[in-house]
């Protein structure tokens, strides 16, 4: 990498569910309501998202730690729940995950003709993911068909560690051979996305439509009155911030402007949030 594209972001990984494919993430929040329900556990949907991106593993005892989970969890056995209670309702998510997720390979609107786009400026397409490589695997083919796919796919079982640490992104860096981390932008659509592009070094972009933070699928994006989907659109945008996103964009159709925004703060020798 010469001096000179230094300055310039190099590559960009995204996550998939609620980022390139399956809009509002909805694959994983079904399964994860599907199982809490059959053990006696009710959650809202906010409740189920709100830890969603993380290694799902990780997600379960976010769930069960939650208030709700836990005061539902001990009515429900009379005891706190153990490891051994996650173990077997994760063994059941990915059972049944396994079963549904390519019917969620769907990419997003805009995905294919942005990361097209990207490509031919020469820049390199990472992924990572709270889904396991075997998941994966049934995600990976659908998307592909349908004209998305990633120069490389991490996952937590890979790496050992999920978000928001930053060893899937520097495993993607590793693999494509980019560095150093200012060359690197991480777009996603959850917290930890933001937080794992953040912990690297790297420059974090969240989205907004199709995404699990803003919490619709597309039947009520499209229902919903504007100006109460722009006030829902305000609050994640303000959500993503916090998080310390650097940029956050509507759609995916906004990311080569949103990426050209971001060399020009690299050429003006801006760093991106710490």
């Amino acid at each position: 990498m010469s001096a000179n594209d230094n300055c310039r972001i190099q590559m960009v990984v995204f996550d998939w569910a609620g980022t390139t494919v399956d809009y509002g993430s909805s694959a994983p929040g079904r399964v994860f309501d599907r199982v809490l329900t059959e053990a006696g556990i009710h959650l809202t949907k906010e409740e189920i998202n709100r830890p969603m991106g993380m290694e799902k593993k990780a997600h379960i005892r976010q769930l069960l730690s939650c208030p709700s989970g836990n005061s539902q969890w001990l009515k429900a056995y009379g005891r706190s729940w153990t490891d051994e209670d996650v173990e077997a309702l994760y063994q059941r998510f990915e059972s049944i995950l396994f079963q549904v997720v390519a019917e969620y390979s769907q990419p997003l609107p805009g995905v294919v003709e942005t990361v097209n786009a990207l490509r031919k400026q020469g820049l390199k397409i990472g992924s990572t993911t709270g889904y396991t490589s075997e998941i994966m695997t049934q995600v990976i083919p659908g998307a592909k068909k349908l004209g998305y796919e990633a120069d490389c796919v991490v996952t937590p079982d890979v790496t050992g560690a999920g978000r928001p640490t930053p060893f899937m992104l520097f495993e993607c860096m590793r693999r494509l051979e980019v560095y150093p981390p200012a060359a690197v932008v991480k777009v996603g659509d959850t917290v930890v996305d933001m937080l794992e592009g953040k912990n690297a070094g790297a420059w974090s972009i969240g989205i907004l439509t199709g995404s699990n933070l803003l919490g619709l699928d597309a039947e009520e994006y499209d229902s919903m009155d504007p100006q109460e989907l722009a006030k829902r659109k305000r609050k994640t945008t303000e959500i993503y911030y916090q998080a310390g996103a650097d940029l956050v964009i509507d759609t995916m159709a906004d990311l080569p402007a949103a990426i050209e925004m971001l060399n020009c703060r690299m050429a003006r020798k801006e760093e991106a949030v710490k």
